[in-house]
């Protein structure tokens, strides 16, 4: 009987057996991988498909902003265990991650992928035309998928990561926020115990992350 079940970290090595078995050494090349090295996914939105107490299938999600201020989900990576596929099994991961989504009050998720086998989950590239995904040719491949109606109407920009300050955790709305565009040589003081997350890139997608927490021992950006 299959099930699927939040990923436990006692999962890590399955999860990372399976992706290679189902990609390879290339998934280590893909543009939304950028997004996602050193980072931990969203909370609770990490899933497995299991079998017999065998893993044949995975999914996470992770914070991104879709433009400067959009908040987002992003998708992926998506694998089933190259032997159990054409079961459902993708299918039923995708729709289990965007239920949970959704019940966790995230508003937008994001993916580069084939409109021809998400657009069943909601996923098109209708309103991804004003983002980019850095290092991703085929702009009509970023596809999103709303959760909340219009959330992703006017966005514009680059999609980048984004870390959840000390205070804040991933549905946290942000009261009386400013943003802060930085450059080099430019310090942020941020106190200890405010919550933030702010990102800066240029054109060619270089990502910046920028956390000053001490007051007191503030470094230069470089």
């Amino acid at each position: 009987m299959l099930t699927i079940r939040l990923e436990k970290s006692s999962d890590a090595a399955a999860r990372e057996a399976l992706l290679d078995l189902a990609y390879g050494p290339v998934r280590f090349e893909k543009p939304s991988e950028r997004l996602r090295s050193g980072r931990a996914p969203a909370r609770g939105l990490s899933f497995v498909a299991v079998e017999q107490g065998h893993i044949v299938g995975t999914v996470r999600l992770w914070n991104v902003s879709a433009g400067p201020s959009s908040a987002a989900l992003l998708l992926g990576p998506l694998a089933v265990d190259p032997a159990e596929r054409c079961r459902g099994i993708g299918a039923a991961l995708m729709r289990h991650a965007l239920r949970a989504a959704a019940k966790a009050g995230h508003r937008a998720v994001l993916l580069a992928g084939d409109a021809a086998y998400y657009g069943r989950f909601g996923f098109s590239a209708e309103r991804t035309g004003a983002l980019w995904l850095p290092g991703l040719a085929d702009k009509t491949r970023l596809l999103g998928c709303e959760l909340i109606a219009d959330a992703l109407n006017g966005v514009r920009g680059a999609t980048v990561s984004k870390t959840i300050g000390p205070s804040l955790g991933s549905n946290t709305a942000l009261s009386n926020a400013r943003s802060a565009k930085l450059g080099p040589g430019d310090v942020q003081i941020i106190p200890p115990g405010v919550g933030h997350g702010f990102t800066s890139i240029d054109p060619g997608g270089i990502e910046y992350l920028i956390f000053r927490i001490d007051p007191d021992h503030v470094l230069a950006l470089r």
